[in-house]
C-alpha cells in the first residue's frame, strides 16, 4: 500500500496531529479513487445513483422544429416592418398532428404548443397579439425573425452526450434519459459502508442504562446519513473498548466494505484504541484537525492481506454527537460522493448573513455553530440555536444551518444594530 503518510509530507500546511480544515478535506478527496463496479438499472431504480457510463443522446431532442407557444406560424419575409400585416389563414397544426401543406406568400397557420413548424414558416406570433378580423389574422409590427419557434437538436444532438458520467441522477436526470427513449442506464455500485460504535458505556436501545452508561445515538445518526446518501450500510453494533475486539471489528469490516465509520476511540484518553489499531493494521494520514467540534478525527486505511486494492478506507470520528454530525457533513459525505464516482464532489456553498446575537470563539481553528436562519426587513439573518457544546444533539435538531467561522476570527460581537456578518452553511440536502 502507498505510504498515505508520504504522499502529503509535501503539503505546505500538513501536520497529522493538527491539520485545518481545507488541508484535511483535500488530503480526504486527493487520496480517494470511485469503487470499481457498475450494474444496469431501469431508470426509476436509478434515482440517486451515480452514472458509470455516458448517456448518448440517440436522436435529437427537439426531433423536428415546433412552436413553443400557441400562436400563428408566418413567414418573417411576409411581415411589414411598419404597420400592420394582414394573412390568409390555411389550416392548423396540432401536437401530434402536423399540417401538411406548405405556408405560401401572404399565408398564416394556427399552431399549438409543441406542434411542428409548418413548411416554409420560419416565426410564431403569439395569440395574444395576433387579432382576427373580417377571415384575416391581423399581426402587428416588430416581430422577430424566429420568435416563439424551438430547432430541433437545440437541446440535444443526436450522438452527443446527454449526461455526462459522474453525475448523480436526480429527476430531472431521469426526464431527461426517459426523453431520449432510453429505459436502463449503467450506474455505478452502491458504496459499501462498515459502521460501529466504541466503548463500554454504551447500552443498546431498549435495554435499561446501568450507570454511567448512555444509549448509543451515533449508530442511528450515522446509519441515516449513509442511507440518506445512498451508501450500502453493514451495521456492526457495539464494539467494546478492547482491543482483541476492536482488531476483530476492523478486520471484518475491511474484508467486507469499502469504508468503515466508527465513533469513539479517537481521543487521547487511556482506553481510546482506534489511532493505535489503525496505524498497526494499516496507516493513518491525520487524527487531529484544527476545528471544533470534531477536533480528534482519524482518517487512513485498513489494509486486507497486503494487496493493494484490499482492505478499506476508515474514518474515524469523535464520540459526540454533535462531532460526529459535524464530521460526517464536512469529511465523510464529500469522501463517500467521490467513492460512488461523483465527478466533480459538489460543495456546499457558504453565503453572508448577519448574525444577530454574539457568540463564543477561539481563534485558531475553524467552528461549526449550530443557527437558525431567518428573513428579516429583505435581509437574511441567524441566530446560534442556543448552547453550542458538542454533547447537545438537540442543537442539530432545531438549526438549519452551519455558522462557519473562520480561523482567524475571535468571538462574534453584536456591537451596533447591524450586527456581526458571518458566513452560513445550509443543512438543506445535506441532512
Amino acid at each position: 500500500m502507498t505510504s498515505l503518510l508520504k504522499s502529503f509530507s509535501c503539503i505546505d500546511d500538513y501536520d497529522p496531529e493538527s491539520l485545518s480544515v481545507d488541508a484535511a478535506r483535500r488530503i480526504v478527496l486527493d487520496t480517494l479513487q470511485a469503487v470499481a463496479g457498475h450494474e444496469r438499472l431501469f431508470i426509476r431504480q436509478a434515482l440517486g445513483r451515480v452514472l458509470a457510463a455516458d448517456v448518448i443522446s440517440p436522436v435529437d431532442v427537439p426531433a423536428h422544429d415546433n412552436s413553443a407557444m400557441d400562436g400563428w406560424a408566418v413567414r418573417h419575409a411576409d411581415l411589414a416592418a411598419v404597420g400592420e400585416t394582414r394573412l390568409k389563414s390555411i389550416g392548423t397544426a396540432f401536437a401530434g398532428r402536423a399540417f401538411e401543406g406548405k405556408l405560401g406568400a401572404g399565408e398564416t397557420v394556427r399552431i399549438m404548443t409543441g406542434a411542428v413548424m409548418p413548411q416554409g414558416a420560419d416565426t410564431v406570433v403569439i395569440q395574444e397579439v395576433a387579432k382576427v378580423e373580417e377571415g384575416a389574422v391581423v399581426v402587428p409590427a416588430g416581430q422577430r425573425l424566429g420568435q416563439n419557434a424551438r430547432r430541433a437538436g437545440e437541446d440535444l444532438k443526436a450522438g452527443a452526450a446527454a449526461i455526462a458520467a459522474g453525475k448523480l441522477l436526480r429527476p430531472a436526470e431521469l426526464g431527461i434519459i426517459a426523453s431520449l427513449g432510453i429505459a436502463e442506464v449503467s450506474v455505478r455500485r452502491r458504496v459499501r459502508v462498515a459502521l460501529f460504535s466504541t466503548g463500554d458505556e454504551l447500552c443498546s436501545i431498549g435495554t435499561p442504562l446501568f450507570p454511567g452508561a448512555v444509549y448509543d445515538s451515533n449508530r442511528y445518526t450515522l446509519w441515516g446519513m449513509l442511507t440518506r446518501l445512498g451508501c450500502e450500510v453493514i451495521d456492526m453494533g457495539v464494539v467494546k473498548d478492547d482491543p482483541a475486539a476492536l482488531e476483530a471489528a476492523f478486520r471484518e469490516a475491511a474484508s467486507c466494505a469499502d469504508a468503515i465509520v466508527t465513533s469513539g476511540g479517537v481521543s487521547v484518553g487511556e482506553a481510546d484504541f482506534i489511532k493505535q489499531l489503525m496505524e498497526q493494521l494499516g496507516e493513518v494520514a491525520f487524527w487531529k484537525i484544527a476545528m471544533k467540534p470534531g477536533r480528534p478525527m482519524a482518517f487512513g486505511r485498513i489494509g486486507g492481506e497486503g494487496k493493494e486494492d484490499d482492505g478499506a478506507w476508515l474514518f474515524g470520528l469523535p464520540g459526540n454527537p454533535v462531532a460526529v454530525m459535524v464530521t460526517f457533513y464536512q469529511f465523510v459525505r464529500p469522501a463517500l460522493l467521490k467513492l460512488m464516482g461523483m465527478d466533480p464532489v459538489p460543495e456546499f456553498p457558504a453565503f453572508p448573513a448577519r448574525c444577530v446575537e454574539p457568540m463564543k470563539k477561539g481563534r485558531g481553528r475553524t467552528e461549526f455553530q449550530r443557527g437558525v436562519l431567518f428573513l428579516e426587513n429583505g435581509e437574511w439573518c441567524v441566530r446560534p440555536t442556543g448552547h453550542q457544546g458538542s454533547g447537545i444533539l438537540s442543537s442539530m435538531a432545531r438549526a438549519d444551518c452551519f455558522i462557519v467561522l473562520e480561523p482567524e476570527r475571535g468571538k462574534v460581537e453584536k456591537g451596533s444594530d447591524e450586527g456581526d456578518t458571518v458566513m452560513v452553511q445550509l443543512m438543506t440536502g445535506m441532512v
